[in-house]
């Protein structure tokens, strides 16, 4: 399928989204809420492929990366590409049905959200609140 890419003036202009979903009722709404919580662009890829072809031509700043795709079921692997291109790594929201598949070391490169879940609650997270600091998860880790 085609990837299918939205604008809309934001509220913190150049935040660009990866959606990476292959329900296209859940890739809407996260769309939807997205733009609402200030993206300045959301971009769907409902498959791998597109999905790879899009995180360098794009950039994102903010990744939804659904964690069993229809033609992958490895979703992570393009979190741990998208933190190999250049030097300012993604915020990034795991979407799943089966949060316990997804490695540890994977689960700490964002928040895990469990399907069903609220759209705008992921949006929110991902784009309005602030980042832990590597030093606060390291902490964390070792507690």
């Amino acid at each position: 399928m085609a990837i299918i890419k939205k604008d809309k003036p934001a509220k913190a202009p150049g935040r660009r989204v990866l959606v990476v979903e292959d329900d296209a009722v859940l890739g809407l709404a996260l769309e939807a809420a997205l733009l609402d919580a200030g993206a300045g662009q959301v971009v769907i890829a409902t498959r791998m492929a597109d999905a790879m072809a899009q995180l360098d031509k794009l950039r994102p700043d903010a990744l939804v990366l659904d964690v069993h795709l229809a033609d992958r079921n490895d979703g992570w692997a393009i979190a741990e590409l998208a933190t190999l291109l250049g030097s300012r790594r993604p915020r990034i929201a795991f979407s799943t049905g089966s949060p316990d598949e997804i490695p540890r070391a994977v689960k700490e490169m964002g928040c895990v959200f469990e399907k069903p879940y609220d759209p705008a609650q992921l949006a929110d997270v991902l784009l309005n609140q602030k980042k832990t600091a590597l030093i606060a998860r390291l902490k964390g880790a070792l507690r």
